[in-house]
C-alpha cells in the first residue's frame, strides 16, 4: 500500500499547508532540513489551488490539520502530547486543536448499534437521541434503556472510519520513508517512529472494546476516590465499533457561570482536580491523559466526573518512584537530589558531572520557585527539566512526556477555575504522601515480600534448577541419565524454607 499512489495525497497535504500559510511553520517546528523544505514547498506551492481552505481564525497550523480532515485532525492531537518532537509552540497550538465534525445520520448510528449488538435498536434502547456530540473518529448519542428506563450514553463509530484513517496513516507512513531517503540527517526526529506512536493510538480507538476496557480498569482503580466518579461500562451493551456507559448528569467544568449558579466551590474544585490527577499518576501508574473541561463534569453533590478514556497514560512503579523523588526534591530545593536520582535511574549517563548537573537544575528550579504563587507550574518545570536533562545526553522517555503534557492540561483546568491556585501548596500533600508510602521502610518491606513470593514460585523447581546449573558448569556434556540428587539439594531447600519464613513475616509486619 505504501507506493507512489500516495503522492497524490501528500501533493494535497501541501496544498493545504501552504494554503493555510502552515508550510513553515511545521518545517520550523521540525527543524525540517533544506532538502526536505526545498521537497516540501515543490509539492506545496505550484498545486495550491487544490488545497484545502481553513478556518481563517484559527492558526495556521491548526487550520490546516482541520480543514483536511478526521485522520490529520486526530495526528495534530496526538502530536500535542510530544513537544519533544515538534516543539513546545507547535504543541502547545495543537492542543486546543477541537475534532468537531458534522454527525453522520442518526438513522445510520442506529443502524450500526444493531449490526454491533445483534439486536434491533427498539428492542435496547426505548428512545435514541440525535447527536449530542461528534467527533473525527466516533459521536455519541443521548439513550434510554427499554428494560429500565435508565439513561445512557451510546458511543458509535463513524461508518467507513477504520478504512479512512488506514488508507491517510498508510500516507503518512510514505511520507516519513521519504523524509528519511532524502534527509538521512531528519533520521533524529524518528519520523517513522513517530507515525508509528500514532497508528498504535489510533488503533486502540478504533476499538471500543479496549476504550471500555480502559474506562473498566480506572474505575476500579479509583472507586474508593472521594468526590471522583466515572460513568458505568455496559458491556453488555459494548462491542467493537459501540460503547455504552452511564449517563452522566453535572455541569461542564469549563462553564464557571453555570457552576456558580449551582453553588459549587470553584476553588476547591481547582484544587481536587490537580490532587486526583496526581494522585492516579503515582498511586496507579494510570491516568486520563486527556483531561481537559470537555471530558469533565460537576455532579449536583459536587464530585468530579471523567468521561472520554481513548487515550490513558501507564507509568511502571519504577518510574513514579524517580518521578517523586524528583518532584520532591524540587519542592524541598534540594538539587543535589534532583541530580543524584537522576544518576541512580541511569536517565543521565554515568560519565557526566552531578555536581554540574546540579547546578542546571538548581538554574531551572530557582526562576519558577522565584515566581509569584500564582504562576508557578509543574508542567512548566518538567518542560524545562527535560531539556536540561536532553543536554546531558537523557534519552527521551515517551510516558514522561505525555505525563507531561497532561500536566500542562491539568494545570490550565485548575486555574480556569482558582485563577489564585498554588501548584506547589496542593501537590505537595499528594507527593510526599507517595513518598512515604511508596520510598521510606514500608514499600522496602513490600519489596521484599513481592521478592519473596516470586521466589517461592520457583521453590519446588530450585533444587533441581541449581543442580543442573552446577553440573552444567562441571561438565558441558550431562550424562544419558539424570544423576542422583547431589548435597546441593539441602541448601537449596533451606534457601527455600528461608524465603518462606520471610514471606510469613513480611505479612504479619504489613
Amino acid at each position: 500500500m505504501r507506493g507512489p499512489h500516495n503522492l497524490w495525497r501528500l501533493i494535497r497535504t501541501g496544498a493545504t499547508l501552504e494554503r493555510n500559510g502552515a508550510m513553515n511553520v511545521v518545517l520550523d517546528a521540525f527543524e525540517a532540513p533544506r532538502s526536505i523544505r526545498f521537497l516540501a514547498h515543490a509539492l506545496g506551492k505550484p498545486f495550491m489551488w487544490l488545497g484545502y481552505k481553513g478556518d481563517p481564525d484559527l492558526p495556521p497550523a491548526t487550520r490546516a490539520l482541520t480543514a483536511m480532515g478526521p485522520a490529520y485532525i486526530k495526528f495534530g492531537q496526538v502530536l500535542s502530547t510530544r513537544p519533544d518532537v515538534v516543539g513546545q509552540d507547535l504543541a502547545d497550538h495543537l492542543r486546543v486543536l477541537q475534532d468537531k465534525l458534522p454527525p453522520f445520520p442518526r438513522d445510520e448510528a442506529m443502524a450500526e448499534v444493531a449490526r454491533e449488538l445483534g439486536r434491533p435498536v427498539n428492542e435496547i434502547f426505548s428512545e435514541f437521541s440525535e447527536p449530542i456530540a461528534a467527533a473525527s473518529i466516533a459521536q455519541v448519542h443521548r439513550a434510554q434503556l427499554a428494560k429500565t428506563g435508565e439513561d445512557v450514553a451510546v458511543k458509535v463509530l463513524r461508518p467507513g472510519i477504520e478504512r479512512a484513517f488506514r488508507r491517510d496513516i498508510d500516507a503518512f507512513y510514505f511520507a516519513a520513508s521519504m523524509v528519511e531517503l532524502f534527509a538521512p540527517g531528519a533520521r533524529r526526529l524518528r519520523p517513522m517512529e513517530v507515525v508509528a506512536h500514532f497508528d498504535s493510538v489510533v488503533q486502540g480507538e478504533l476499538d471500543l472494546r479496549l476504550e471500555s476496557a480502559a474506562a473498566s480498569e480506572f474505575a476500579d482503580n479509583t472507586s474508593d476516590d472521594e468526590g471522583f466518579r466515572l460513568p458505568a461500562v455496559m458491556w453488555n451493551l459494548s462491542a467493537r465499533r459501540v460503547m455504552t456507559l452511564g449517563w452522566a448528569d453535572g455541569v461542564p467544568l469549563g462553564d464557571n457561570a453555570a457552576l456558580d449558579a449551582a453553588g459549587h466551590d470553584r476553588r476547591n474544585l481547582a484544587g481536587r482536580v490537580l490532587r486526583l490527577f496526581l494522585t492516579h499518576a503515582l498511586r496507579d501508574g494510570y491516568f486520563h491523559a486527556d483531561m481537559h473541561q470537555g471530558n469533565l463534569k460537576v455532579a449536583p453533590d459536587g464530585a468530579i466526573i471523567a468521561y472520554d478514556f481513548g487515550i490513558m497514560g501507564h507509568i511502571d512503579e519504577y518510574t513514579r518512584r524517580v518521578y517523586a523523588e524528583i518532584l520532591y526534591g524540587f519542592i524541598r530545593r534540594d538539587y543535589r537530589r534532583v541530580a543524584e536520582v537522576h544518576f541512580e535511574a541511569g536517565y543521565v549517563p554515568p560519565d557526566r558531572d552531578v555536581d554540574e548537573f546540579a547546578r542546571a537544575l538548581r538554574a531551572v528550579g530557582e526562576p519558577i520557585f522565584g515566581m509569584d504563587a500564582t504562576r508557578i507550574s509543574m508542567g512548566r518545570l518538567l518542560s524545562y527539566l527535560f531539556e536540561v536533562t536532553e543536554r546531558f545526553g537523557m534519552q527521551t522517555r515517551t510516558e514522561l512526556i505525555l505525563l507531561q503534557r497532561t500536566m500542562v492540561v491539568v494545570e490550565g483546568v485548575a486555574r480556569s477555575l482558582d485563577p489564585q491556585i498554588n501548584i506547589w501548596e496542593v501537590a505537595r500533600p499528594v507527593v510526599e504522601d507517595y513518598i512515604k508510602t511508596s520510598i521510606g521502610p514500608r514499600a522496602i518491606l513490600k519489596d521484599l515480600l513481592r521478592t519473596a513470593r516470586v521466589a517461592g514460585r520457583f521453590g519446588p523447581r530450585l533444587p533441581d534448577l541449581v543442580e543442573r546449573a552446577l553440573i552444567a558448569q562441571a561438565n558441558p556434556h550431562p550424562p544419558a541419565e539424570p544423576p542422583r540428587r547431589s548435597p546441593v539439594f539441602w541448601p537449596a531447600l533451606l534457601g527455600m524454607l528461608i524465603g518462606a519464613t520471610l514471606v510469613v513475616c513480611v505479612e504479619l509486619l504489613l
